[in-house]
């Protein structure tokens, strides 16, 4: 320190080392510099490094500059950098000590010019149509006569009065708009939420869910028509359950919108007429289906009828029908009277030939052998009547004598007495005797009316020792 003081007395000029000096050199390029928008060709730029980040020259005519794109900011850039395309960047200027070089650290990138647009819009069609956003097979069929059409467009320019003039002349009906900047910074934004947002609603609420979304705007140059390439409104589209008409620009501009759409119509006013169609022609073609179909049924009836009367000419005449069955009746009533008589002349021949055969003792010898068998089946039945009564007589005389053998009289015969309460129950224990209750005693020769005696007798001789014996237990010894 000592020796820079006195070199920098003897020549007084400052002392640096390298790396101050690189570092404030740093210091003084970023502090004049700051954030800067810098235009230019990119070159040598081979794609992102290893590490996620990018490095390329910025060039021009005369100089060059080289230029980071951290990794960080490269994942949300919307347009990805391209050696050859002209560019308009916006970053900080500063340096890199270690090569003594200055550098630009690019915060975004935006192509510019016609060249880097288009550029940038053949790189989203192709990644778009990679993911077959653009296939035919899944854009929907459009209604053929939407009750509610969602436009999408300014609320202030003509192409909203040409589409409601168009769909007013053509066929009436309710047009819902969704008001959106059509170009500028938010044009993308908003188009991408009223798409979204005519699919959020609900068909049977205060504002309905339409049948056909039309999203359009007039014509204008590749930059005023640069949000409907944007790739939110492009997925905004594919992921629309309605529905949609694009309908951007003139007919010779087309932007992504137009691919993913289900149906591009070249102008809006083409759009409306896509739309719906023209309703005095819908009256025309249905009044002409209705005589149509009155005619087709007029020949239809006519022709059955042509064949129902060609089907009864061929028909035989009413009394030619009935001819023969009334002849046959005739021939069959003159036959009846005869066939009658003679039927009754041969049951009365077989009547007679009958009786010839019957005689009174024939008659009698048939009831005497009837009754014979009445006779028999009677004596049979009171015979059978009469062992059934001797065998229940046995039986009851067997129950009686076993009854008289198993029954109390017998008991109280052999000097036992039965005891009875005032209800009539049997009393079979002293406990259950309550003094001076009522009691009936029944002997063997009838009845005793008593009452309980209420002195504990039972209870005094059982607590009566013993005579000869004491209460003590007597020893061994």
């Amino acid at each position: 320190m000592a020796d820079r003081t006195q070199a920098a007395t003897q020549t007084n000029l400052v002392e640096y080392t390298v790396s101050e000096l690189a570092f404030a050199l740093r210091r003084t390029i970023e502090d004049a510099y700051g954030l800067i928008r810098l235009r230019g060709e990119i070159s040598g730029y081979k794609g992102p490094h290893s590490s996620g980040h990018c490095y390329f020259t910025l060039k021009d005519e005369n100089a060059c500059i080289e230029a980071v794109i951290w990794s960080t900011t490269f994942r949300r850039l919307k347009f990805k950098p391209e050696a050859g395309l002209e560019v308009v960047v916006k970053g900080r200027v500063t340096t890199y000590p270690d090569r003594s070089k200055y550098q630009i650290v690019i915060d975004d990138l935006e192509p510019a010019g016609i060249g880097a647009l288009m550029a940038l819009l053949e790189q989203r069609k192709k990644m778009l149509a990679a993911e077959g956003l653009f296939h035919e097979s899944r854009k929907k069929n459009l209604p053929f006569l939407p009750r509610i059409i969602g436009v999408v467009t300014s609320p202030t320019g003509a192409v909203i009065r040409d589409i409601l003039h168009r769909l007013k002349d053509r066929c009436p009906c309710h047009v819902l708009v969704w008001p959106v900047r059509v170009q500028g910074e938010t044009c993308a934004v908003e188009v991408a939420a009223a798409i979204t947002g005519f699919n959020g609603l609900s068909p049977g609420a205060v504002i309905p869910r339409p049948d056909l979304i039309i999203v359009a705007r007039g014509g204008g140059s590749l930059e005023d028509l640069w949000g409907f390439n944007e790739e939110i409104v492009a997925r905004a589209a594919a992921s629309s359950v309605i529905p949609l008409i694009s309908a951007v620009g003139h007919e010779t501009d087309w932007t992504i919108i137009d691919y993913v759409a289900d149906w591009r119509a070249p102008t809006p006013t083409a759009a409306a007429e896509r739309a719906v169609p023209v309703r005095t022609e819908l009256l025309i073609t249905v009044t002409g289906y209705g005589l149509r179909a009155a005619s087709t049924l007029r020949r239809a009836l006519e022709a059955r009828r042509g064949r129902f009367l060609a089907a009864t000419r061929g028909l035989p005449r009413k009394g030619n029908i009935l001819d023969l069955p009334r002849q046959r009746f005739d021939n069959a009533s003159g036959r009846l009277k005869r066939a009658l008589l003679a039927n009754a002349r041969v049951h009365r021949t077989q009547l007679e030939r009958a009786a010839t055969r019957l005689r009174p003792h024939i008659v009698a010898r048939a009831a005497s052998a009837a009754r014979d068998r009445l006779i028999r089946a009677d004596r049979a039945k009171r015979m059978a009547i009469r062992a059934m009564l001797d065998r229940a007589g046995r039986k009851l005389d067997g129950d009686a004598k076993l009854l008289e053998t198993l029954g109390y009289h017998n008991v109280l015969a052999r000097g036992f007495a039965l005891v009875r309460d005032a209800e009539g129950s049997m009393v079979r224990r002293a406990s259950e005797v309550k003094p001076g209750a009522a009691l009936d005693i029944e002997f063997a020769d009838g009845h005793v009316g008593a009452h309980a005696d209420a002195s504990p007798r039972k209870e005094a001789a059982r607590k009566k020792p013993r005579s000869g014996h004491s209460d003590k237990q007597g020893t061994l010894l």
